[in-house]
């Protein structure tokens, strides 16, 4: 079955997030887990959370997938803001139990001239610390178009990250196309290179999900800019391999392009005539 979700905002609730999702014809969704450019969360309505579930349920929703703040980078150079990060990380991932066996994606985090060594530390730290035997929730490295000091940018620094984390069972990676195709990694004329590429180097056992979006910034340009599908650098041919391609098609796809619910309509309707089941 083809998961194809967009980026809605739980802050209406969970319950109509779902609503939101039927609306466009997606039977999954991504959603920040709070304010993504704050730190406050909304309190879980345990009633509405059944409510979602069961709807989910009825419509066979696929994985969901909550999405980390850009506020939280677990490898900042001030302890004060990794601190913050931590308690934010935890708590969210406490939260998350209440969508039993869902995906919680997370920005690496930016390393600010510590170097790319000193933040997989610190991000190793943080991780072996609030990732608990007993959660159901797997958390993902999400990979990264390489600005400033960004980490996540090459599948080796994702590998370095998975190979320090003590319960790396609940670890696994969001492939961004925007991102991978910026960072260098040549989705559009060598799919099967990069996919063989992240296979050798991190696991395709390890891929659980892909930010499906083009990107505003060509190839190689380490900037991060999604477009609409099919109007920027990749392009809806390469895009289309992307979905259909036979070790990734099997995945959830989750737009992140900059739409509202009438735009990721649009492109989830396109999407469903492109893919071949």
């Amino acid at each position: 079955m083809f998961h194809i979700g967009c980026h809605l905002s739980v802050s209406k609730g969970y319950r109509a997030m779902a609503e939101d999702a039927l609306s466009v014809g997606a039977n999954t969704f991504q959603f920040f887990t709070r304010n993504p450019r704050g730190g406050s969360a909304k309190a879980i309505d345990g009633k509405d959370v059944a409510q979602f579930l069961e709807i989910a349920r009825t419509n066979g929703f696929g994985f969901f997938l909550a999405h980390a703040p850009y506020t939280m980078n677990i490898c900042a150079a001030d302890a004060h803001i990794r601190k913050f990060a931590h308690d934010l990380m935890a708590d969210d991932l406490r939260r998350m139990e209440y969508l039993p066996g869902s995906l919680y994606n997370f920005h690496p985090g930016s390393h600010v001239n510590q170097g790319v060594e000193a933040g997989i530390r610190l991000i190793i730290e943080t991780l072996n610390d609030v990732l608990k035997p007993e959660q159901t929730t797997t958390v993902l490295l999400e990979t990264m178009a390489g600005k400033g000091s960004e980490i996540g940018r090459s599948f080796e620094e994702l590998r370095t990250i998975i190979d320090g984390v003590r319960l790396s069972g609940k670890i696994g990676v969001c492939l961004d196309t925007c991102h991978i195709y910026d960072a260098g990694y040549d989705i559009v004329r060598d799919p099967d290179g990069v996919i063989d590429e992240f296979d050798r180097i991190v696991g395709l056992e390890r891929l659980r999900a892909i930010h499906l979006n083009d990107s505003k910034n060509p190839y190689g340009s380490h900037k991060d800019r999604h477009e609409t599908i099919g109007n920027g650098s990749l392009g809806l041919e390469a895009i289309t391999r992307v979905i259909n391609h036979p070790k990734l098609k099997r995945l959830p796809f989750y737009l992140e392009t900059p739409n509202e619910l009438p735009g990721y309509a649009a492109e989830i309707k396109l999407l469903k005539t492109l893919y071949r089941e």
